[in-house]
């Protein structure tokens, strides 16, 4: 199943909570699952257009502040639908980072390049981890309640996996120092 599939999976899941805008959706996307997934307007609308001719979601138009919007609630077909999917084992887990194809490929470039390029990927990490960690003290107040439990497992994930990165960083800039003796 390809990732634009699991968009459908993806709207359903954040629609099962509360109904949405297409906006509102881009900026769950942007902000709560950034860490792990993605998702641009242009996958947004197509996706909710089919899941509606599906029978998924309906939309309706509504008025906020004098602008019209249009918000979307997953159908009970979609809630089955949603949880058939996740029933399921996952298909396929990958991570994928520019930075370590550039070092891969590095021996072009050399350690100096190289060091730059850990560098840079070392303070996003910095950064990334200091958010995680702000959403972790912020769900540690509502794990009464189940959703916002699942929530704090994905972001436990992504603290560990933000640790292993620095430690990553650390150790290899120490191994390319020597390297360059």
């Amino acid at each position: 199943m390809a990732n634009t599939k699991k968009m459908d999976y993806v709207l359903l899941g954040l629609l099962s909570h509360e109904p949405m805008t297409g906006y509102e959706m881009k900026k769950r996307l942007d902000t709560s699952l950034r860490f792990f997934w993605g998702g641009s307007f242009g996958s947004i609308y197509p996706t909710l257009n089919q899941l509606e001719k599906e029978g998924k979601v309906t939309k309706e138009n509504t008025s906020s502040n004098g602008r019209e919007k249009i918000s979307y609630s997953i159908t009970d077909i979609g809630r089955a639908d949603l949880k058939e999917w996740l029933e399921k084992p996952a298909e396929k887990d990958e991570i994928r980072y520019e930075t370590l194809l550039k070092l891969f490929f590095g021996n072009e470039i050399g350690f100096a390049g190289t060091l730059e390029h850990i560098e840079r990927f070392e303070e996003k990490c910095r950064v990334e981890l200091q958010i995680l960690h702000m959403f972790a003290d912020d769900l540690s107040h509502y794990l009464d309640d189940e959703t916002h439990k699942h929530y704090y497992l994905t972001v436990k994930f992504g603290i560990k996996t933000y640790e292993a990165y620095l430690v990553w960083c650390k150790e290899t800039k120490e191994l390319i120092k020597e390297w360059e003796k």
